[in-house]
């Protein structure tokens, strides 16, 4: 049932006041979705730090938005790629030094569907390494500074976290036996929310002031599949991308841009579109299934993305 809490039309971008003085981290900020919440953001007056991993295309996109904002819209990025990660605390790094407070780090980038079992330099397969490996080290090295903003921590997520097979293969998490580009992908974006739901837990009792919020764009047409999914895949996206199942990348930027900005949400849910099967519709609380937070299985992913990465957390 569609979520109205925020109206008929759910949440959208008018329920936003002023954000001069806000400054806002988002990866993969320079197209899709990730785009289309920094251009709201700036549209509120904040102020929008992009980590992203093409500097050519960064620029594009900076130049793009001052265009549209002025001279004096303040937006930058920082070159980082996902995958590496050395180039994630190198990035993390350089937020520390020039970015003095952050009111929300938006984990946006992933990739998605990649064909064939890649591995990325550090020897994770690619698409858990960039979408849980590569943001579970970015929010450990940047969550003090979070902290001292008495910030948030957004996990966008995806509705494939509920496909697949519904948890994590801790047995092989490489899938070198049966790699299959969507229960890979599943998989991935269900360790990302299985890190946001357990770093909730971790933090009660902390007296630590983050709030952790996960949600999902739905179906929306972004570049996310056509950069890395198959030939099949990205045709497939293609044509659905042409019908009414699949909402624009501004829309799809809305469950992300209400969880780093909107008072008053639930920790332990899951908000994106709430219209038919969730692709589209009002924007608020969705329906969330007990997998993604299988305390069990939460704590040993923790445990061994902490032993894969050599990423300590201090609480």
């Amino acid at each position: 049932m569609a979520d109205t809490t925020f109206g008929p039309k759910g949440w959208t971008p008018e329920r936003l006041g002023p954000l001069e003085g806000k400054t806002y981290v988002i990866t993969g900020g320079n197209a899709g979705a990730g785009f289309q919440a920094s251009r709201i953001l700036l549209s509120k007056g904040a102020k929008v730090v992009m980590l992203n991993r093409s500097a050519g295309k960064s620029s594009a996109a900076v130049n793009k938005l001052k265009d549209e904002f002025g001279t004096e819209a303040d937006v930058s990025f920082v070159p980082m790629d996902l995958s590496d990660l050395a180039s994630v605390r190198a990035a993390a790094d350089e937020v520390l030094k020039t970015v003095p407070q952050i009111d929300a780090l938006i984990c946006n980038a992933a990739i998605a569907q990649v064909p064939t079992q890649k591995l990325t330099v550090d020897g994770f397969e690619s698409q858990l390494g960039t979408n849980h490996y590569g943001h579970f080290v970015l929010c450990g090295m940047l969550f003090d500074r979070i902290d001292a903003s008495k910030g948030r921590i957004v996990v966008v997520a995806s509705l494939g976290y509920n496909m697949g097979i519904k948890t994590i293969q801790f047995d092989d998490m490489n899938w070198d036996k049966n790699y299959s580009a969507n229960p890979v992908y599943s998989q991935s974006k269900l360790a990302q929310m299985m890190f946001a739901y357990e770093l909730q837990d971790r933090l009660e009792g902390t007296g630590r002031d983050v709030q952790v919020y996960i949600c999902h764009p739905g179906a929306s047409a972004t570049s996310l599949i056509s950069t890395s999914g198959g030939l099949m895949t990205r045709l497939t996206w293609w044509l659905m991308s042409k019908t009414p199942l699949v909402q624009t990348a501004e829309k799809g930027a809305y469950p992300e841009i209400m969880c780093a900005t909107e008072d008053g949400l639930e920790q332990r849910a899951l908000y994106g579109p709430t219209g038919m099967m969730q692709t589209g519709g009002p924007v608020g609380k969705g329906t969330l299934n007990p997998h993604a937070y299988d305390k069990e299985v939460m704590e040993k992913l923790w445990d061994v993305s902490e032993e894969a990465t050599g990423f300590g957390w201090n609480f």
